[in-house]
């Protein structure tokens, strides 16, 4: 049985202590929101990971993104990427390879990390229909499922999906257009296919085939929103609402087959539009865990995107949203180095943390206790460990305070915490 199906006989799983202990809840209220489709653990039955809770009333999550890209970038460096982003302290890995060996690439990341591990099974299919027949839309819905059950039978934890994808909803995009179009890559791959062959999307009409084969693995479904704004000025137009409601009727098909269920989530957002973007979600998904990508809450940010993200990322977080994919500086740019995929976790992760102080999370507020009074302790090995990236805290710290002294470089013996301490006392 998926934890799904447990949690509504009643059922306490181990994955679900783990969670409930990591976020200092009782590990019946992490079995209730389950049951309630309102907190997912992906977690493959093939597959012994970290037990990892996303969803109402936990940590806001984040996940960074690796994978091959033509002469891009190479395995060795993306393990390296891998590496950083868990010390850096991500909470999920994707693996979005397009090219070389996907099948090698997936099972290296898989090995590489206990962490949960997505994929978007449609990269795979496309290449492989490529490389055997010359074009990507000579692929058959044979093969897609094909790959779908081997990734899963590989034991991948949460699969992006564009199942809400329909002929209707590129009919209105034709009749009304937008700016940017579709921006999402693998919803191209699939309206093309749709479009050449005049079908309906696979994942759409053979959904039930999908949730077959993820209840048989316990993988977690994310639908993924093919018709995510890649321009504020499409933000929450008719195609993306359209699909929106799709989703929903999704959400709520393959929680009742027993299969975990989160959304993933637009795109560029003006600021203003973020937190209803939000809402709308959980109410048209019925509280299903948000997984956002950003958002991006101007287009003009072009090579400062983690900043960028980190912004909409606040906001998202403190209005609702469970997941943020990391967004780095080199977004619609390049693609990502270490340095890069540095810059995004970190800023997902502050992102991240001001979420959860909106959202009033205990734990996110005592941490914030303790940095306050380790700085007035003027305590600088406490202030480094509490900090969200401690390596680069005691590098910096280290550098520009070559003599240890209790003050920081700026203020040095005119420190004013110092100073007012000793008048007070």
């Amino acid at each position: 049985m998926t934890q799904l199906l447990k949690a509504k006989e009643g059922i306490i799983t181990l994955a679900m202590e783990e969670v409930a202990d990591k976020e200092g809840v009782t590990a019946d209220f992490i079995r209730q929101e389950v049951a309630a489709g309102r907190i997912v653990i992906p977690k493959n039955k093939n597959r012994d990971t970290v037990s990892q809770g996303f969803g109402s009333g936990l940590k806001t999550k984040v996940s960074t993104s690796v994978g091959l890209y033509e002469d891009y970038t190479d395995l060795d460096t993306e393990m390296a990427k891998i590496d950083l982003a868990v010390d850096l302290g991500t909470d999920a890995v994707m693996d979005l390879s397009k090219d070389g060996d996907i099948d090698q690439a997936r099972q290296e990341i898989l090995a590489r990390t206990e962490l949960p591990v997505g994929t978007l099974p449609i990269y795979q299919v496309a290449k492989e229909s490529e490389e055997r027949t010359g074009s990507i839309l000579e692929m058959s819905v044979d093969d897609i499922f094909e790959i779908v059950e081997k990734q899963a039978a590989d034991g991948v934890d949460f699969f992006g999906v564009h199942a809400g994808l329909t002929m209707k909803t590129l009919e209105r995009l034709k009749r009304e257009g937008r700016i940017e179009g579709l921006v999402s890559h693998g919803g191209q791959i699939l309206a093309g296919w749709m479009l050449h062959h005049n079908q309906e999307n696979p994942f759409y009409e053979e959904y039930d085939r999908l949730l077959e084969i993820a209840k048989k693995y316990d993988v977690t479904i994310s639908l993924a929103d093919t018709f995510r704004p890649g321009a504020l000025a499409d933000s929450l137009d008719r195609a993306q609402v359209q699909e929106l409601i799709i989703l929903g009727e999704l959400v709520n098909r393959g929680q009742q087959a027993g299969v975990q269920m989160m959304v993933k989530g637009p795109g560029h957002v003006p600021l203003d539009q973020v937190e209803s973007t939000v809402q709308l979600q959980k109410e048209l998904c019925h509280g299903a865990p948000y997984f956002v990508f950003g958002p991006l809450v101007t287009d003009l940010a072009i090579g400062e995107d983690d900043i960028n993200s980190a912004i909409g990322g606040a906001v998202a977080a403190s209005a609702g949203a469970d997941f943020l994919c990391y967004v780095t500086p080199v977004e619609h740019l390049d693609f990502p180095t270490t340095e890069d995929i540095k810059a995004g976790v970190m800023a997902a992760k502050i992102a991240a943390q001001v979420g959860d102080l909106s959202k009033g999370r205990e734990g996110a507020w005592e941490q914030e206790e303790k940095m306050a009074y380790a700085r007035k302790k003027l305590d600088w090995e406490a202030e480094i460990e509490l900090s969200l990236n401690p390596a680069e805290a005691r590098r910096m710290r280290e550098k520009r305070n070559p003599s240890d002294g209790d003050g920081c470089a700026m203020c040095g013996e005119y420190c004013a915490i110092k100073v007012v301490t000793q008048h007070l006392n």
